[in-house]
């Protein structure tokens, strides 16, 4: 079974695909490499440089494979960024995505998945989250996949049938590959790159949220954990199921606690300093998965030790990334 991954070098698509690769599947990757590592990839993987917008390469791949199902990574990430830059994320995230989309649909393509983001909740009142939270993004990035979930939504009029993954924090590595990016904003990748002297010091923004230590609590998702998350998802539709589903732990972990964890595992000491809160920021986001465990056979595996371990042992292995 032939899949396409736009988006495919990047650190959650590089992933998947290595385990698409060992479930049989035969991946297929178009990466601009904008923000991907073609390293990150087997060499056996076919790869299509450029952009999902560009036509003409778009129709080329689907004439070259008989795809028969999408897992669409492609996509802008940094909720900050698209506050200073709203056009560029709304371009790439949504128009882009939808000239993908038309070509897909063109080609006779039925299915996809959808790589989508708890930040379509906004701040949610209570925790943790189900799928049937209001859905009142607090930034642009999150609307951005909101919108994009609303086009497949209306996009089954031509008999597309789709997976919305509703992620919530991805960290970890596996296969001897991890989390590269440039510039990095994420907590774990930040805390290991201090650990490693790369950094002099590691931020707290806020120290005063209503959580038992003050600062604000996240789920924590194995990046190989997520990556099983889209087989199951890809399975779900082959069984004709569609919808949105959230993927994470249902625990959560304080920044403090993930510091404290961190040090104890590299067995290195590094200043902290205590900042004030950044605007937008929920004190507690944690996942109910409870919807996908209960269609699929889906559990996450690793917690939030294995995760800080990994991704450790990928950091020290390669200190300057790809």
């Amino acid at each position: 079974m032939k899949i396409l991954l736009t988006g495919g070098a990047g650190y959650i698509g590089s992933h998947t695909t290595r385990l698409l690769l060992e479930k049989g599947y035969t991946p297929i990757v178009i990466d601009s490499l904008e923000n991907g590592h073609k390293q990150a990839l087997p060499s056996e993987v076919k790869f299509y440089n450029g952009k999902i917008n560009n036509k003409e390469l778009v129709n080329q791949i689907f004439k070259e494979n008989n795809i028969s199902s999408i897992i669409h990574f492609a996509g802008y990430i940094e909720a900050g960024e698209s506050m200073k830059d709203p056009l560029k994320f709304f371009d790439n995230n949504v128009s882009q995505a939808t000239s993908f989309l038309k070509q897909a649909i063109k080609n006779n393509v039925k299915k996809i998945v959808f790589s989508s983001t708890a930040a379509v909740y906004g701040i949610p009142k209570t925790s943790p989250i189900t799928e049937h939270f209001p859905l009142i993004p607090i930034n642009h990035y999150g609307w951005t996949k909101l919108f994009f979930e609303r086009i497949l939504d209306a996009s089954s009029i031509y008999g597309l049938k789709s997976v919305c993954l509703r992620y919530f924090n991805a960290a970890g590595a596996g296969y001897n590959i991890g989390e590269d990016h440039s510039p990095e904003s994420h907590l774990i990748p930040l805390i290991l790159k201090t650990a490693l002297k790369q950094r002099k010091d590691i931020k707290i923004f806020g120290t005063n949220y209503s959580t038992p230590d003050g600062t604000c609590i996240r789920d924590y998702i194995h990046v190989l954990d997520l990556a099983q998350a889209h087989i199951e998802a890809l399975n779900l539709l082959e069984k004709g199921v569609t919808g949105k589903f959230n993927v994470g732990t249902g625990k959560g972990n304080s920044v403090k606690e993930v510091i404290d964890i961190t040090k104890k595992i590299t067995q290195t000491d590094f200043p902290v300093i205590e900042t004030e809160r950044r605007p937008g920021d929920p004190a507690e986001l944690i996942a109910s998965s409870d919807k996908l465990q209960k269609e699929s056979s889906w559990k996450p595996k690793y917690d939030i030790k294995d995760i800080i371990k990994s991704a450790w042992q990928w950091h020290s292995n390669h200190p300057q990334g790809f």
